[in-house]
């Protein structure tokens, strides 16, 4: 069998193919959700996810939530992204990675990819060897490299500013953080957020990283299923979407909730549920838009990357400045707002 784009119907999203090549066990979705800003950008995920269908879920939310987090960032870049079905432990090979790369080249250049769960650097390059639609490389004129240090530099920034609007203080010395999830973003935060002076309560289902974790920034570990029930002053999911839910919600003893996993809410109801909670929410396309911001410097072939980065950094936390006061003024959801505040940025403009 040879490399298979198969178009999906939708009516959310310009374009959805089921990417297929069983001849090196290849199984994925390419979402490119809006063009409207600029092309398509987001990274290549890959899970072992328990279905297609649950992937083509997955590949949906997170095409979209791309799309509000360039516009949020102020990028000139549309929303999409890529999944592969598989264990990245296990399954990954180069073979697998340049089927995808071609399935990539084949959109021209309306889908750009870069790294995202399951993926690093190396594997961007094996990706680059047969399309010219990938970023997040290591070597070139532009190579932006690793995002994480700068997603997670991002959402240390949007939990400072979540923290300072619900106490009036931006300090995180003895304030008492869990952090769910110990992948390249959740390590660097825990990093930053040690530095900071804070406490931290960690779960991985990496029990090798937690240790590691314990040992490294004095943390206190908790199993996965005891994550949200912690007493705590922050809580910052930094693993997969869709954990803060009916069941979840219920559960949280926080004050704010802020970290970098995309979709955090099941549910448009369950912002609302936060806020009838009375727990301040940073939307996580506005806290967790560092690395695309740092992602963008490669695709836009932004020559001074250091000071962009920065400017746009800081851009973000006027932005979630400004979501966090109107959402107070409103009795609302920071969520909803942050959903306004985007498809404003994105509407067309009166001639």
């Amino acid at each position: 069998m040879t490399l298979t784009l198969t178009p999906v119907a939708t009516p959310t999203h310009e374009e959805i193919y089921r990417v297929e090549d069983a001849s090196v066990g290849l199984t994925g979705f390419i979402a490119v959700h809006s063009t409207l800003l600029g092309p398509a950008a987001g990274g290549l995920r890959m899970r072992p996810y328990d279905s297609a269908e649950d992937a083509l879920v997955d590949v949906r939310r997170l095409s979209e939530g791309m799309t509000y987090k360039n516009a949020a960032a102020g990028l000139a870049l549309g929303g999409g992204k890529a999944v592969i079905i598989g264990d990245p432990a296990k399954d990954k090979t180069p073979e697998l990675l340049r089927a995808f790369a071609r399935a990539i080249d084949k959109l021209d250049g309306r889908y750009i990819t870069a790294e995202d769960m399951g993926m690093s650097p190396t594997d961007m390059a094996i990706l680059a060897e047969e399309t010219n639609h990938v970023a997040g490389l290591s070597d070139g004129e532009f190579a932006s490299g690793d995002p994480s240090p700068i997603t997670a530099r991002g959402i240390f920034n949007a939990i400072r500013q979540t923290w300072a609007h619900k106490t009036g203080s931006d300090s995180l010395k003895d304030v008492t953080i869990s952090v769910q999830g110990l992948g390249h973003v959740g390590w660097y935060l825990c990093d930053f957020l040690n530095k900071a002076g804070a406490k931290l309560v960690v779960t991985d289902v990496n029990t090798t990283q937690v240790a590691r974790a314990v040992e490294r920034f004095g943390a206190t570990a908790v199993t996965p299923d005891q994550i949200y029930a912690v007493e705590a002053d922050i809580f910052a999911p930094c693993a997969i979407g869709g954990i803060l839910n009916a069941t979840t919600i219920p559960q949280l003893k926080v004050a704010v909730v802020a970290g970098g996993a995309n979709n955090q809410l099941a549910t448009a109801e369950d912002g609302q549920a936060l806020h009838a909670r009375g727990i301040l929410y940073a939307p996580d396309f506005v806290a967790n838009g560092g690395g695309i911001i740092n992602v963008a410097t490669e695709i836009l072939k932004i020559g001074n990357r250091n000071a962009y980065v920065a400017e746009r950094l800081d851009a973000l936390v006027v932005t979630l400045d400004a979501i966090l006061k109107q959402a107070t003024a409103e009795d609302t959801s920071p969520d909803a707002v942050a959903i306004a505040t985007v498809q404003a940025k994105m509407a067309p403009k009166a001639a």
